[in-house]
């Protein structure tokens, strides 16, 4: 026994070592070759990251081991768990652009198509973007998220022609109940490598199977087929469809338990663009934007996103859920296009009457209702705690926290937020013995409320309502109430407006970029979901629907892509530049009474809240005009961000070298225009290329407060298709109007037939 004492403290030490590992990406650009590269190459890509690794530990069999992806198609680079020394060690290394930590991104968690014109009351309109792309035929739209529900009506493949040739992915599960191609769903991968040393037990199995539901929504929104009498228990009853119902569809399953390993989302992105996808849509992030400018490169979705502007795929990202903050929007790099969340005009509204006949309007999407007839009792969650519950626990409706004796037979007031995820919440109360609930917005909430499929009759309400709400109690000793059933209303007034949640500008990574770009709906989104799970995701909650209603950028994002998708199926031949820049310069800042787009709490939004505006289909088919970029734009972009010539060089495989002098980060040619620190005057150049008929083109503008702004020339004549002009925008501050901070303007150019619209941002600083 005395002999082996030591060799247990030996595997022990080693046990405590190997826990102090992380999971890197050592990112080292380009490859030489191209997409279709032989597997030969490949293996020669793989050996050298083999080789690489190996210098650093020693041993290139201990880099075998440590290695467990190889990016070899596009992407070149490899993840491995090694140690913090280590990374620092290979970061040193000449050919290395950059090393990065994996760490984990979040899931940013029908009326809609037809609020945005493409339909209306079911008949699509003459000039509807869907007829031009002929619903987005053989185009290819790939969803990194958490996989999909295969036998969703959604992803029939009923009427539909063979698989386009130049596709080279495939469904990849060879596990019970794995995932199935057809003709409508042609790819289906997992990516979970990096999860399974980080968090294994969130892994079930090795499928591409949606657990979860987020997957499957988003890609129906995308792309889904058009599928009769889709509900959720009777609420948006209609046809769901996605926004190009004859796209095919590839599920990339990078998401497990609403977290996304880094070096999996990386690895997903590389797959997507190999098998030959026309669009990417990424529905989640970074919970806080990147900390600089110099940590751009430190996250997965910019590095993968980059790559595929390269190869033409777009790519679109949802903004973030962390609104109404600002400098708090995500996935800002200007090679994707980032998107916000607005509503539409669709509500589920129902009304708390109370004990003095007052009637407070909420909203939900519950699936039971009370007895019409009869008022219940009204409790305070502070008030009904248990014993051991302080009262600002007690009032988040946390499971465990209310008393049964003092809940029972009563509608429960809840305060909204806090850790406990709103339909938790109702189900606290159920479980404690509560009829009801009544979700109530404190100020920092204000008028902006969701409707969620809550277990129990429940409603929410706003920050004024609740006010209302608790005077009434107050008031009397023996308060009640009544929530009704909710309904479907739609025609509402005031919108588009933005949601509360959405992300909002500046970003502070990149300010010399507008975004987010643009605004789509976000807000109680009905798509196909999973039926592994009940709408509300929790384990308690046994009900089953096809469809779900979500609300999220993640929500919002998947209905750009699905209007990428037509763009490319109409537009071929745009860049993803060209197709970005037609979908923000024909975006539209009303809502539909004819006034300046909302914010959540009715004051007028801005472009850091929408970006160009809300997105409108129709038009973009049709811009006229476009602001493109190539990949040698971004890459002088980087350069002017301080990437030297080395850097590129490895980005690039030896392709791009930086110009003698860079151009001011605002000169990169983007639809938007952001002035971040103005000192005096500055001048600003962009580039518009002819997409339609020959035309005379006039510049008008509105400066932005404070701001003197002049366009020169104000005149530009277009003869054929292709034709580029530059023309230059100048800002100069007024001395007496410094300090106030970012200030919004507009310029448009128009043949009288096209309107080309860009935001003007511009922070005065002297």
């Amino acid at each position: 026994m005395a002999r082996r004492r030591p060799q247990l403290f030996v595997v022990l030490l080693l046990l405590c070592a190997v826990e102090w590992q992380l999971s890197y990406i050592v990112y080292l650009g380009a490859h030489g070759y191209g997409r279709d590269a032989s597997p030969k190459e490949h293996a020669r890509a793989t050996e050298s990251h083999h080789d690489l690794l190996g210098s650093v530990l020693g041993s290139k069999e201990m880099a075998r081991d440590s290695i467990f992806y190889s990016y070899t198609k596009n992407i070149n680079g490899f993840a491995a768990h090694i140690e913090e020394e280590v990374a620092d060690e290979i970061a040193k290394h000449p050919d290395v652009v950059t090393v990065l930590e994996s760490k984990m991104l979040k899931l940013h968690t029908t009326r809609s198509w037809d609020f945005m014109d493409l339909e209306r009351d079911g008949q699509v309109l003459p000039d509807s973007i869907w007829k031009h792309a002929k619903f987005g035929q053989d185009v290819i739209i790939a969803n990194l998220d958490s996989g999909v529900w295969p036998e969703s009506s959604s992803f029939t493949d009923d009427g539909m022609g063979e698989v386009p040739k130049r596709w080279k992915g495939s469904c990849q599960d060879a596990v019970k109940y794995g995932v199935p191609c057809n003709k409508k769903l042609i790819g289906a991968k997992y990516f979970n490598r990096d999860m399974l040393l980080n968090d294994p037990a969130v892994v079930g199995a090795n499928w591409t199977r949606d657990t979860e539901g987020h997957g499957t929504h988003t890609l129906s929104t995308a792309a889904g087929r058009f599928v009769p009498r889709a509900n959720l228990f009777g609420y948006a009853s209609g046809t769901a469809k996605g926004g190009a119902p004859q796209a095919r569809v590839a599920a990339y399953k990078v998401c497990w338990s609403g977290e996304c390993a880094a070096a999996d989302v990386l690895a997903g992105f590389e797959a997507a663009i190999h098998d030959g996808a026309d669009v990417i849509s990424v529905s989640f992030g970074q919970d806080a934007p990147l900390a600089d400018i110099k940590s751009l490169f430190h996250e997965p979705v910019t590095l993968g996103s980059l790559h595929a502007a390269i190869n033409g795929v777009s790519v679109v990202c949802s903004a973030g859920n962390s609104g109404p903050y600002d400098d708090t929007v995500v996935n800002g790099a200007p090679w994707v296009t980032t998107v916000a969340a607005s509503t539409v005009d669709r509500d589920f509204p129902n009304v708390l009457t109370l004990g003095n006949s007052a009637q407070l309007k909420g909203m939900s999407l519950e699936s039971t209702t009370l007895h019409s007839g009869r008022l219940f009792p009204l409790v305070d969650a502070r008030h009904a705690g248990l014993p051991n519950c302080s009262q600002y626990a007690a009032a988040e409706c946390g499971m465990g926290t209310l008393d049964p004796a003092k809940v029972r037979g009563k509608i429960v007031v809840c305060v909204r937020g806090g850790a406990v995820p709103r339909v938790t919440k109702g189900m606290a109360v159920l479980a404690a013995g509560g009829v009801g609930m009544i979700l109530a917005n404190d100020r920092l909430d204000g008028e902006d409320i969701v409707a969620d499929p809550h277990v129990l009759p429940a409603t929410m309400i706003t920050y004024s309502e609740a006010v209302s709400l608790r005077n009434y109690m107050a008031s009397t000793g023996s308060p009640v109430a009544n929530i009704s059933p909710s309904k479907t209303e739609v025609g509402v007034k005031n919108s588009p407006s933005v949601a509360g949640f959405s992300s909002r500008g500046p970003s502070g990574t990149l300010p010399f970029v507008l975004k987010p770009d643009i605004a789509a709906p976000g807000v109680d989104i009905l798509a196909a979901f999973t039926e592994y799970v009940g709408p509300t995701e929790l384990a308690s909650d046994k009900r089953r629907s096809e469809y779900a209603i979500l609300s999220g950028t993640s929500m919002a994002c998947p209905h750009v892509s699905g209007v990428v998708g037509l763009l490319k199926a109409a537009r071929p031949e745009w860049s993803p530049a060209a197709v970005r820049s037609a979908i923000m310069t024909t975006a539209r800042t009303q809502d539909n009474t004819g006034g300046p787009m909302r914010d959540h709490d009715g004051t007028e939004a801005n472009a850091f809240a929408y970006g160009a505006g809300n997105v409108h289909p129709n038009r973009a088919v049709d811009p006229g005009l476009v602001y493109d970029a190539s990949a040698d734009d971004y890459f002088t972009f980087l350069c002017s961000m301080g990437f030297t010539t080395g850097d590129m060089k490895r980005l690039t495989a030896g392709k791009f070298a930086c110009p003698a002098k860079a151009p001011a980060m605002e000169d990169l040619n983007y639809p938007s225009i952001v002035v971040p620190s103005l000192r005096g005057t500055q001048t600003v150049t962009r580039r518009l290329k002819n997409v339609g008929r020959p035309a005379k083109y006039l510049a008008s503008w509105r400066a932005p407060m404070g701001i003197t702004m002049e366009v020169k020339p104000t005149v530009m004549e277009f003869s054929k298709i292709g034709e580029e002009k530059q023309f230059n925008v100048t800002v100069t501050s007024q001395k007496d109007k410094l300090g106030m901070g970012y200030v919004f303007g507009r310029l448009v150019w128009t043949d009288g037939t096209h309107y080309v619209r860009s935001p003007v941002v511009v922070n005065a600083l002297a």
